[in-house]
């Protein structure tokens, strides 16, 4: 018996054009990225504040220039507030971080205008930008797991 392999790339079908335009533009919505950010920093534009989400340490070893540090499970009515037309872009480790996607969703809630920057720090050194923080580039590249 010989078995005819289904391409995994089509067996779901593609969106129609129309559909594509809608869902990509409703994702420039919700984010941006590491490269877009730099540009804005280095062009000196304004109306936007970087929130880094990760742990207080780890934001006082590296982040990136102008943050503030906003541990994502203590953002809470307790937060202190932003100017409402101001777009937050929050930021955490990387790609496998959701610590980002999580301080969002509470921000966005609390009434505020957010991004997820798409990559978090360890894009942002992968790809050159300069840090801020005691150990800069010397700071771990990653969270690791505190042991059990």
């Amino acid at each position: 018996m010989k078995i005819t392999p289904i391409s995994q790339v089509l067996g779901t079908p593609a969106a129609t054009p129309e559909e594509a335009v809608l869902y990509f533009n409703a994702k420039g919505i919700y984010e941006t990225d590491v490269a877009d950010v730099a540009y804005d920093i280095r062009k000196g534009l304004g109306g936007f504040t970087i929130v880094d989400v990760r742990d207080t340490q780890s934001y006082e070893e590296a982040h990136l220039p102008g943050a503030l540090s906003i541990p994502s499970g203590r953002i809470d009515s307790s937060t202190p507030s932003f100017p409402t037309d101001n777009v937050l872009v929050v930021y955490c480790w990387g790609p496998a971080c959701n610590g980002a996607t999580k301080a969002a969703a509470r921000l966005a809630a609390m009434g505020y205008q957010v991004k997820e920057m798409l990559g978090g720090i360890e894009y942002w050194r992968q790809e050159g930008g300069t840090l801020e923080g005691t150990l800069k580039e010397k700071a771990p590249l990653y969270y690791s797991i505190p042991p059990m």
